[in-house]
């Protein structure tokens, strides 16, 4: 049950990836310039009112270190390579390896 889970928010994340990915794709076809949107920058077009909760929830539940160090780099890295690494992660976790019982038994 919790494979599933983890495939299934694997490939939700995996098609996130995909559109934030054809965005910029449109984006630099345009722009006929290299286009690639910060996961902070989409974050705010889409909800900013999420983005300012999750940022005071984790300056006052953790050290605000963590924000500026590691989740600050995060959302500044492009949103499509955030949400692929992020679903093969979910993936990896979710991946149910072949059994090997009876692959060289002869019949």
């Amino acid at each position: 049950m919790f494979r599933f889970v983890f495939r299934l928010a694997a490939m939700i994340a995996l098609s996130i990836s995909v559109i934030m990915a054809v965005l910029d794709a449109t984006r630099t076809v345009a722009a006929s310039v290299l286009v690639l949107t910060p996961l902070n920058s989409s974050w705010l077009a889409v909800s900013p009112d999420t983005r300012a909760a999750f940022e005071t929830f984790i300056r006052t539940k953790t050290s605000p270190l963590l924000w500026d160090g590691a989740i600050a780099w995060v959302l500044n890295q492009p949103g499509f390579a955030v949400f692929a690494v992020l679903a093969f992660l979910l993936y990896a976790i979710g991946y149910r390896r072949q059994r090997r019982a009876g692959q060289f038994v002869a019949n």
